[in-house]
């Protein structure tokens, strides 16, 4: 079955929060925190309003998500804030699809200079990163200068 990739919704929160948890946490503190920053509750630092979050179905199983929003945090344009992939979907390109989608939104969003903050010991994490464009900016945090170089010219 190929997966479906699509804008999450707020019926996908307590999957989102289960895989989340499945990491680190729990249920309800992820759903509690997924849910507050989908509805524009809860922000992170030098957050703006506009977030967006993509799923990954496979089914009616989650294989993986995606959310991000603007910010002004280290001059950025953008934030990636979460990505999370189960780990029966990983090194199928989920990850990379699911990027691609909030790269787009970004574009969408003229911004073009996005961060992520990624655990220093995140090796995996953090090779991904790389090997999709993002640059060290400093010990935790990994920049695109420019994140629509991710994106097709065929797509919006």
């Amino acid at each position: 079955m190929s997966l479906e990739y699509r804008p999450a919704n707020e019926l996908d929160i307590n999957a989102m929060a289960e895989l989340r948890a499945s990491e680190w946490g729990s249920v309800p503190y992820w759903q509690a925190r997924i849910h507050g920053y989908w509805a524009g509750e809860i922000d992170p630092t030098q957050a703006l309003k506009p977030r967006a979050l993509f799923v990954a179905m496979d089914g009616d199983d989650l294989a993986g998500f995606i959310a991000g929003h603007l910010t002004r945090r280290y001059r950025c344009d953008g934030e990636l804030q979460w990505i999370n992939v189960a780990k029966e979907q990983r090194r199928k390109g989920v990850a990379s699809e699911l990027l691609l989608l909030l790269a787009a939104w970004f574009g969408q969003h003229l911004a073009k200079r996005v961060c992520i903050d990624v655990d220093p010991d995140n090796q995996a994490g953090r090779s991904f990163y790389l090997r999709h464009g993002a640059a060290p900016l400093n010990r935790h945090w990994l920049v695109w200068p420019d994140i629509s170089c991710l994106v097709p010219r065929d797509l919006p």
